[in-house]
């Protein structure tokens, strides 16, 4: 009878490309998971590797490893625990795909650890994050010049940043467009179509949102004639302008 070995798909990530291609880092991880394997008597089956930042929620080799461990009945095997726990987002794909692992500096690690580190990791992300805009506001304050604003930063690369300006520019406005949706399109959008169709006046619709205590989203300013002439313009349509389309150039 052939005894049936337990089956690992690793998983490792290294936070840059650098790092990927020196090996730095991978190499420890590889070791960690090989002498796991060896010491539970599993054959690793498949090794998928991460070339990410810490913060990046862009994770495709993390879920080619869980879904290759799911359909291979085999555990996912994480060489160190610290090294992905403090990202929310790996924890939480974790927790949610339900994939048995283990992690080779931890193997009494659990689903009610991920649980909490799920947590900790949550907590710890937006700690990093008020602190640094608090270092760089600090840092500002002071007189010093952040990112490509710094001396000597663009020199010998000015066409890169005006390839970056081109590519960004697109993906700037969409992201725009899409809080601007947010902020209007829920509630506000939907009065002034129903206030249009009662037939009341683009001043009346100004009128009735200030009395509601809504405010525009850039300034938190009270709502006027012309704000309103071009969100109905441009949420609603041309047709619930009417004859203020044309009467009302000066909003434009």
């Amino acid at each position: 009878m052939s005894i049936i070995l337990e089956k690992y798909v690793a998983y490792y990530r290294v936070s840059t490309k650098r790092q990927g291609k020196s090996g730095l880092g991978l190499e420890a991880q590889q070791k960690a998971v090989r002498e796991a394997a060896a010491r539970n008597g599993a054959t690793i089956i498949a090794e998928y590797i991460e070339v990410e930042t810490g913060k990046s929620s862009k994770r495709p080799k993390l879920h080619e490893a869980i879904r290759h461990a799911r359909l291979t009945n085999s555990t996912l095997v994480v060489a160190k625990l610290d090294r992905l726990a403090r990202n929310a987002y790996f924890t939480r794909t974790l927790k949610e795909s339900k994939q048995k692992f283990i992690c080779c500096d931890n193997e009494k690690a659990n689903d009610l650890t991920i649980d909490l580190l799920a947590v900790i990791a949550e907590h710890e992300a937006r700690a990093i994050a008020t602190r640094t805009r608090e270092a760089l506001a600090i840092a500002k304050d002071r007189g010093t010049l952040l990112g490509s604003k710094r001396p000597g930063h663009w020199d010998g690369r000015e066409d890169r940043r005006q390839a970056g300006t081109a590519n960004g520019l697109p993906l700037a406005v969409a992201e725009y467009s899409r809080i601007a949706r947010d902020h209007y399109g829920d509630v506000i959008v939907p009065k002034m179509k129903e206030w249009r169709e009662q037939g009341k006046s683009l001043d009346d619709i100004a009128d009735l949102l200030n009395a509601d205590g809504f405010t525009t989203r850039r300034d938190q300013k009270p709502f006027t004639k012309a704000t309103v002439w071009r969100l109905i313009d441009r949420y609603l349509g041309r047709q619930y302008l009417g004859h203020a389309y044309l009467s009302c150039a000066a909003c434009n």
